[in-house]
């Protein structure tokens, strides 16, 4: 096992342990249970297909807003660095996204759309002013000699993106896709948790609170935390290789 490897799974362990020593301090149920025991609850879970069906809800509406919201980041922050106006005309907007706490998205879009797409809509609103905000300081970051060259050599506007600034935008984005999954997620399920769209994770979240089963609560979790993971893993990946792609 690699040095690096081993360190971050004695780190795990340490933190296991102290877990588990916190709930047997306690030894309160209610307030707190062990790994065990959400182990437990999680394995419990796993075999139904209802806690599965809440797993793809949650995942496909989370994972189409934050694409939406990056997408739409991206081509916003494209459009601030080809014009200053818009720039200062975005300002605002974004500011306000990265301002405005998600409980206040979460009223507005029940208000606008229902229960049913909470999950979609503030993943998107959390996840546009980061990939922006990223795409915009890297835009602005690229070497303007070299875009003088380009324009000098009536370089095409395709081989100056290929060549120019998506070598300067991957190590940007590359950190933005990563707190952008995380963010999403955060928020994507505390707004199913506060708006009770049903067969959602957050929605399984609030009914166990209800009912007090602390074990459940911290299995979800695990799953959403592992979820998130996961896809944040998958996104990095694919990036980094199209990535490699470019400079072969």
């Amino acid at each position: 096992m690699p040095a690096k490897a081993g360190k971050k799974l004695l780190s795990a362990l340490f933190w296991l342990i102290v877990w588990q020593g916190l709930s047997l301090l306690v030894n309160n149920k209610i307030v707190i249970v062990g790994p065990y025991e959400t182990a437990l609850a999680l394995f419990r879970l796993i075999p139904t297909g209802e806690f599965w069906a809440e797993v793809g809800a949650s995942t496909l509406r989370i994972t189409v807003g934050f694409l939406s919201g990056a997408a739409a980041g991206i081509t916003l922050a494209a459009l601030a660095y080809r014009s200053k106006t818009a720039r200062e005309l975005f300002a605002p907007l974004v500011g306000a996204m990265k301002a405005v706490p998600v409980a206040s998205f979460v009223v507005l879009a029940l208000i606008w759309f229902g229960s049913s797409l909470i999950g979609f809509f503030v993943s998107l609103v959390v996840t546009l002013p980061i990939l922006y905000v990223n795409t915009l300081e890297g835009l602005l970051a690229t070497d303007r000699k070299l875009i003088e060259l380009a324009e000098v050599y009536s370089m095409r506007f395709s081989a100056r993106v290929r060549g120019i600034f998506f070598p300067q935008l991957f190590p940007y984005l590359r950190g933005a896709l990563g707190l952008g999954v995380g963010t999403a997620w955060k928020a994507g399920i505390a707004a199913e948790v506060i708006g009770q769209p049903l067969g959602t994770l957050g929605n399984e979240l609030y009914r166990a609170k209800i009912y007090l089963e602390t074990d459940k609560v911290l299995a979800v979790t695990v799953a959403a935390v592992t979820l998130s993971w996961a896809i944040g893993k998958l996104a990095v990946r694919a990036f980094s290789r199209l990535e490699r792609g470019r400079e072969r």
